[in-house]
């Protein structure tokens, strides 16, 4: 793949045009973006629950490990005003599995989302080689903004429509998030079952919808979803799940066995955890909650409730409460160091690349 270069390798200035996925909540540590870097594909740190302090304290620590480029993502988030009747039987729905944990189940969390505001900001005072963003539209001013201090700007759509928005935007590239992808949807038009599109349907149609360069992303694990991917029309390609069993990843060492162990039909998407459909690992939270899927209050009020929950468990292994996001092609984890899974990948997708 080192002879196949793309618009992407060549305005981030990298050699491969793979992206280890941005996955917030301490998955993507300093260590695995710069490794991933490092490799010659494109690290990227998860900061959407970062505190702006902590987004540009984790940015100085990726520019210590490495001199190459690194994207940091954030979410596009609106200030949640949930009401009192709302939070109390949400909090009442909880109740059993916090005090299974030992927890309060009345406590409430001191604020539900950081300042989306100041994370922006953040990231211009610090400006990170590339910034992505998801769960809705950046306006054109911000977009504008980071492209202003040096930063490149990718933006998540599950639809065509969305990617024409996202191109209108003024966004570099757009990051085609397939059905099978691990974590949360980044859906932001239209109802959440109309945008629920495999890859090998969304690339192509994507690629013909906008004339910027269109990513790849779900279920991708190996270098036949990577070449798959690019001849759909792809112009590089985001792994997520892959990522989540290398060595430097920061996932529970449990959460990274039961990836391990998967198999195809051990995801499932649900909004029981944070109140936005993602998908992850089955688990007791999750069939128990199955009934509340319309129920519970949107993202992030439910993620913010759950909060204390989801640390509790990590804290007493107890990964029945922990929500363990994971694509569909979860059962083809491998557990190896970033740089070998990066190498590895490419070798497998020059095996299939057709020859020149």
């Amino acid at each position: 793949m080192s002879n196949f270069p793309t618009r992407f390798t060549s305005k981030v200035g990298i050699k491969y045009p793979i992206i280890q996925a941005p996955m917030a909540g301490g998955a993507t540590t300093p260590e695995l973006v710069a490794a991933v870097s490092n490799a010659g594909a494109l690290g990227s740190f998860g900061a959407a629950m970062s505190s702006p302090a902590a987004i540009k304290e984790s940015i100085a620590r990726i520019r210590a490990l490495t001199d190459q480029p690194f994207n940091v993502n954030l979410f596009v988030l609106g200030t949640p005003h949930p009401g009192e009747a709302e939070l109390a039987e949400a909090t009442q729905r909880l109740a059993p599995f916090k005090q299974a944990l030992g927890l309060d189940p009345a406590a409430l969390p001191p604020r539900f989302c950081e300042d989306n505001r100041a994370q922006y900001d953040a990231l211009l005072e610090a400006k990170p080689p590339v910034v992505s963003f998801a769960f809705d539209l950046l306006d054109r001013e911000t977009v504008a903004a980071l492209k202003g201090v040096g930063s490149i700007v990718i933006s998540t759509a599950t639809t065509a429509t969305e990617a024409r928005a996202c191109e209108a935007a003024g966004v570099d590239f757009v990051c085609a998030q397939g059905f099978e992808a691990g974590g949360h949807r980044g859906t932001f038009l239209g109802d959440f079952e109309n945008s629920a599109i495999g890859l090998m349907a969304l690339v192509p149609q994507m690629a013909d919808a906008v004339k910027i360069p269109v990513i790849a992303a779900g279920g991708i694990m190996d270098g036949r979803g990577i070449a798959a991917s690019f001849a759909l029309g792809a112009e590089a390609v985001q792994l997520g799940t892959a990522f989540l069993t290398c060595a430097e990843s920061g996932i529970h060492p449990e959460y990274k066995r039961r990836l391990l162990a998967a198999t195809d039909d051990s995801t499932r998407l649900t909004r029981t955890f944070s109140g936005r459909y993602a998908r992850g690992i089955v688990n007791d939270f999750v069939e128990r909650m199955r009934p509340f899927e319309k129920d519970v209050p949107a993202y992030p009020v439910q993620n913010a409730l759950t909060a204390d929950l989801r640390q509790a468990a990590v804290k007493q292994n107890r990964m029945e409460y922990y929500s363990m996001w994971g694509g569909q092609g979860a059962g083809m984890s491998r557990a190896l160091p970033a740089a070998e899974l990066v190498a590895k990948l490419v070798e497998e997708t020059q095996r299939r690349l057709p020859k020149t």
